[in-house]
């Protein structure tokens, strides 16, 4: 009896023995599995839903560099995130992606007043080259020499190539009294010069009116910002007091600026109708129509443009010239007709991109084709006078007669 006590002891004891290591074999099991996913980063692994499998290889890079480079003890992980952005951004083909980090973000976003720091200078990008639009009337940029159309080569001895258009103006800008230096090329040049340019405080006035002796009011507008509309409304004040009876409307080199405020000013103008529509990432429309609480004016108007009016000009040429309401001169418009937004990221920092596409009310797709006016002036290369303002005149001159 006792031996088989002690066997069925001992039977007790192994049947426990033998459960407790498959129970200890499975822990470890579960624990290699748990560890190889984080190592292979999988569907659960993920930290952000919605990302596509193909992201995983980023984390698998993460995993590899840390476990086999030679300096792993001295990676930084905000620069290679920062990197990682900036490439995925740059992959998109789109000009106008960037990248800004927080103190870029803070500045980029911030709501200047009516004035900022800076050199003035209008600046895009085009086939990977940074471009001036436009230096600002009375801006340090166009005292120093910076003329449209000008590519900045390098700012501040580094290289321009691969730079973002954001990265660029926040470098650019900064504050009154202190100097950026700029390697410029000029159109039609072969070889760069550089310029220091002592940063200022800059105005955003955004229009002038010159009544002339025949009652011609030539109206150029530099921008679109918040007080436009309004600045407008005096202008046209004052040529009404003049006894005005035709507007040059000038947008040449005119950059652009916000929709809200090219609708306004377009809708001074315009009796109702559609000014332009946007087809957004999702292929929907939106349409922004004439705002039937500004009232128009049915004056005769010529349009003047070039190759530096971009943006919201390219939308008021677009409207004016579907509507049959003006006649636009001048050369074929820049070619920027998209909508971008800045968006703030957890840590402070934002990126920028493009969310849509403009079009005029007849579907004309300004992005990459711009606006051609409907007679072509081109200015000679030995240009004293300006024979654009001068045809566009002369056609104005034509229509009030008509219209008498």
């Amino acid at each position: 009896q006792g031996e088989v006590l002690i066997l069925k002891r001992s039977l007790i004891i192994s049947v426990s023995s033998i459960f407790a290591l498959l129970l200890f074999s499975a822990l470890i099991v579960v624990t290699f599995k748990q560890e190889l996913k984080d190592l292979i980063p999988g569907e659960s692994s993920r930290v952000s839903k919605g990302l596509p499998p193909e992201f995983d290889r980023l984390a698998e890079v993460w995993n590899l560099l840390q476990k086999e480079h030679v300096d792993r003890e001295t990676i930084d992980a905000e620069v290679l995130s920062e990197g990682a952005v900036k490439g995925l951004l740059l992959a998109l083909n789109d000009p106008y992606a960037s990248y800004l980090n927080a103190e870029q973000f803070r500045m980029e976003s911030a709501d200047y007043q009516g004035y900022f720091e800076g050199i003035g200078a209008q600046v895009t990008m085009r086939n990977g080259q940074l471009i001036i639009i436009a230096p600002m009337p009375g801006s340090p940029a166009e005292s120093s020499g910076i003329k449209p159309g000008d590519r900045i080569m390098a700012i501040n001895g580094k290289s321009t190539e691969n730079i973002t258009l954001l990265e660029a103006v926040s470098t650019i800008r900064g504050k009154k009294g202190t100097d950026v230096d700029l390697a410029i090329l000029h159109i039609g040049a072969t070889e760069e010069f550089n310029i220091v340019v002592t940063r200022g405080v800059i105005p955003l006035a955004s229009l002038n009116i010159t009544m002339r002796d025949d009652r011609i009011g030539h109206l150029q507008i530099f921008s679109f910002g918040d007080k436009t509309n309004q600045e407008l409304h005096e202008a046209l004040e004052t040529f009404s007091s003049a006894e005005g009876i035709g507007i040059v409307l000038d947008l040449r080199n005119n950059p652009g600026g916000m929709l809200r405020s090219v609708v306004d000013v377009a809708s001074n103008f315009l009796d109702d109708g559609l000014i332009l529509y946007e087809i957004d990432g999702q292929n929907n429309r939106n349409d922004w129509e004439v705002n039937s609480q500004v009232k128009s004016i049915d004056t005769p108007m010529v349009v003047i443009v070039n190759e530096f009016s971009a943006s919201a000009s390219e939308v008021l040429t677009g409207a004016l010239m579907d509507h049959k309401r003006a006649t636009v001169v001048g050369s074929t418009t820049f070619g920027k007709g998209s909508v971008n937004t800045l968006r703030q990221l957890s840590d402070g920092s934002g990126v920028y991109f493009t969310i849509g596409r403009w079009y005029t009310p007849l579907g004309t797709l300004i992005e990459g084709e711009g606006v051609t006016p409907d007679i072509l002036v081109e200015i000679p290369d030995e240009n004293i006078v300006d024979v654009q303002l001068q045809h566009a005149l002369e056609i104005l001159d034509s229509v009030i007669m008509g219209s008498q």
